[in-house]
């Protein structure tokens, strides 16, 4: 007895810069979303959505939940993350601060 049913193919890994060159040859140079299908290995849904997402860039959006393919808008969430490091520690250190004060009777 053989078992019959879907062969799936296994998870590709792709890099932003790999994306974006794709990107690239569909909006830039023409290229079908079958011909990057093929150039890359990805499935249609994926090559949709760098082709997608690489526009929305270009029209200065930058995306939420995933890593950006154009190296601009990379810098951009990876500062964005810095800063948001940066109010956390802040925060904390406010309240660290506050239980300092309120634990030393020299500085009350």
């Amino acid at each position: 007895m053989s078992k019959t049913g879907s062969k799936r193919k296994g998870r590709l890994n792709i890099s932003p810069k790999q994306k974006l060159e794709y990107a690239k040859l569909m909006i830039e140079d023409g290229y079908t979303n079958k011909q990057i299908m093929e150039l890359s290995g990805a499935c249609a849904s994926a090559v949709t959505r760098w082709k997608r997402q690489y526009r929305q860039e270009l029209n200065g959006e930058i995306p939420e939940g995933k890593t950006a393919l154009t190296e601009e808008h990379r810098r951009i969430q990876e500062l964005e993350q810095q800063l948001a490091d940066a109010k956390r520690d802040n925060a904390l250190l406010k309240k660290a601060t506050a239980f300092f004060i309120r634990d030393n009777p020299a500085l009350q």
